[in-house]
């Protein structure tokens, strides 16, 4: 997907509870570039403009597994504090 459509389908996921703006999607996504999690290619967009297209790499897949798993640690560590509270 291009930036926008990446930022589109984030609202649309989380039924809008979550925006990305472009001052911020932008440099996280050359952030994981850099790191080797996503690469990118020029190509041409639904409304014929040039952009960037970005897919996961091999890299960026094992990260994502490591990251939903800690991720998932933490929310039920919250949520069993939030029960004692």
């Amino acid at each position: 997907m291009h930036g926008y459509a990446i930022s589109e389908r984030i609202e649309e996921i989380s039924r809008d509870v979550l925006r990305v703006e472009e001052g911020s999607l932008y440099p996280a996504l050359h952030r994981m570039e850099e790191a080797g999690w996503i690469k990118s290619v020029w190509g041409q967009s639904e409304n014929n403009r040039r952009a960037r297209y970005y897919t996961l790499t091999t890299a960026g897949r094992r990260h994502l597994s490591a990251t939903e798993e800690a991720w998932a640690q933490l929310v039920d560590a919250v949520a069993r504090v939030l029960k004692l509270a």
